[in-house]
């Protein structure tokens, strides 16, 4: 009998400060739901035909995550992003849009990967020479990115990739914040 105890208290006393490192890692990982708001700032690579500059670019994010499942993210996601004026000696080309994404992820404690696919409502105004264009349009968007959690606070940084009309192709790399009510 004394032995069986024995065993108790040593099984215990491994389990209980194991018990209580991960008690943070829960906190910190159930922060992951509810609405957030956030942004982001990174450099956007335009491309069309011969054209192919980048220039800085900014969003503004807001979405909602469900956090249904245990280390599982599943969220919906939009934001308004604005892709810089990109130009050479002879074209600019200005793009901004209204993103909607849905957003599925793997939490690792506070560190966690996703993807995310989804549309974008987009504008460009283009000059080539003294010609000046716009066009609008909805295409699809894509993307994949990292995060870390520090409380409600997650750092991110991402890659995303935009379909703009039949000749434009964006993609956006970035890095940012968004704070989980």
């Amino acid at each position: 009998m004394e032995n069986m105890q024995y065993r108790n208290r040593k099984f215990l006393s491994l389990c209980l400060p194991c018990l209580m490192m991960a008690m943070p890692a829960a906190a910190i990982a159930g922060a992951d739901s509810g609405f957030y708001i956030g942004g982001s700032v990174g450099d956007a690579s335009v491309e069309s035909g011969s054209f192919d500059e980048s220039d800085s670019a900014y969003k503004v994010i807001g979405g909602f995550n469900f956090g249904i499942i245990p280390l599982v993210d599943v969220a919906v996601e939009a934001a308004y992003v604005d892709f810089g004026s990109p130009s050479n000696n002879n074209a600019n080309i200005e793009v901004t849009g209204l993103e909607a994404f849905g957003v599925g992820g793997l939490s690792f404690g506070p560190f966690g990967i996703f993807a995310k696919a989804g549309f974008i409502n987009w504008d460009v105004e283009s000059t080539v020479s003294t010609v000046k264009t716009s066009d609008s349009g909805t295409d699809p968007a894509y993307g994949i990115g990292a995060r870390f959690a520090l409380g409600p606070v997650s750092l991110r940084a991402e890659y995303e990739l935009f379909d703009v009309s039949d000749n434009i192709d964006i993609e956006m790399m970035s890095v940012g914040a968004t704070y989980t009510f």
